[in-house]
């Protein structure tokens, strides 16, 4: 592999959200200069040190424009939007406006200041209930909800705006990302998560009276959804990966992120209740509109392509990561409380 490059100057949007302040930490103790646009509707002030915060909305086109015209970035990686599947099937308006809508506007953004390397944060959403187990990128693109239909919406975007002004882009598609920074300094922070760790360990904590199982009647082992549960750090590796594979001339790519193997609901909250030590109580309740049963990806592109070596690949190290953090954002809320 070359020498990766140091010292871009790269955009974040979203990047006090969740993945995008581990991806910030990462791009920072490489060596590059990182503005972030967030509007905090999910992020954190606090989860991005050493990083410049612009807060704004991508909506807000002005304020969009003021920041891309008061410095020359090498770079954007793109991680703001809505993300939980049953909300999109409620309010399919609000992720259409804010997964594909601001994406156009940002991505031909990006082109007209002079950005010539975009990472998009898509889903393996857009592959909707595929016809095999193991799900490479070259699966029909089906998707059956509005999340995943908006950032659908949004790749085809890019590649066109890409194709028409020379840009270099990566999409890279998420499976169930899990976990927190080894430290506990950043994590799951996001308030009426939906995420199944987040609330398995939201449960053992004493924020929930149960943990809700949506569905087990499906054609898996035990009834419940099968996940590919990669962890937060190995995706945020990625990413940076992605940007210096773009930067050293490499050909657009469109990669999976995961580990290439899944678990059922039920193992998952058997791994928090192993990790935690705690036997969280659980409630079975239907199906949740728009989940399909399985989801598991292939990754052999994304190691091929970027030599990335996940460290993360283990059920119980994601766990164990996510339950410190838990546990450490329950002593700061419980700090803040007393300061306000």
């Amino acid at each position: 592999m070359p020498e990766a490059p140091t010292g871009l100057r790269v955009l974040v949007t979203g990047g006090a959200g969740y993945v995008g302040s581990h991806i910030v930490r990462d791009l920072i103790a490489a060596g590059h200069r990182v503005t972030v646009f967030d509007n905090l509707y999910s992020g954190h002030e606090w989860a991005v040190p050493g990083a410049e915060l612009e807060i704004g909305d991508l909506g807000d086109r002005q304020r969009l424009e003021r920041v891309l015209s008061a410095a020359s970035f090498d770079a954007a990686i793109h991680c703001a939007g809505h993300i939980w599947v049953g909300e999109s099937v409620r309010h399919p308006a609000k992720y259409y406006f804010n997964n594909a809508s601001n994406a156009f506007r940002f991505f031909d953004h990006c082109a007209q200041y002079g950005i010539r390397h975009v990472v998009f944060s898509s889903t393996a959403a857009v592959y909707g209930q595929p016809d095999v187990e193991l799900i490479d990128e070259d699966q029909p693109l089906r998707p059956i909800n509005p999340y995943g239909a908006s950032k659908l919406m949004a790749e085809r975007a890019l590649q066109d705006i890409a194709a028409a002004a020379g840009l270099g882009y990566a999409i890279l598609r998420y499976f169930n990302v899990a976990g927190a920074d080894a430290a506990a300094r950043i994590g799951e922070a996001t308030p009426n998560n939906s995420h199944l760790v987040k609330v398995a360990l939201e449960t053992a904590i004493g924020l929930r009276p149960a943990m809700h199982v949506n569905g087990t009647d499906y054609p898996t082992p035990d009834g419940t959804c099968v996940r590919d549960y990669v962890h937060v750090d190995d995706l945020a590796a990625a990413h940076v990966l992605a940007l210096h594979h773009l930067v050293g001339g490499g050909e657009p790519l469109i990669a999976n992120c995961g580990y290439g193997h899944g678990f059922s609901v039920r193992e998952v909250i058997e791994a928090v209740r192993r990790v935690t030590g705690i036997d969280i109580p659980v409630q079975s309740g239907p199906r949740r509109p728009g989940d399909p049963a399985v989801l598991v990806a292939d990754n052999r592109r994304l190691c091929r392509t970027l030599g990335w070596r996940p460290a993360g690949n283990s059920l119980d190290a994601i766990v164990g990561s996510a339950w410190r953090f838990e546990q450490a954002l329950q002593s700061l809320r419980g700090g803040l409380a007393k300061t306000g």
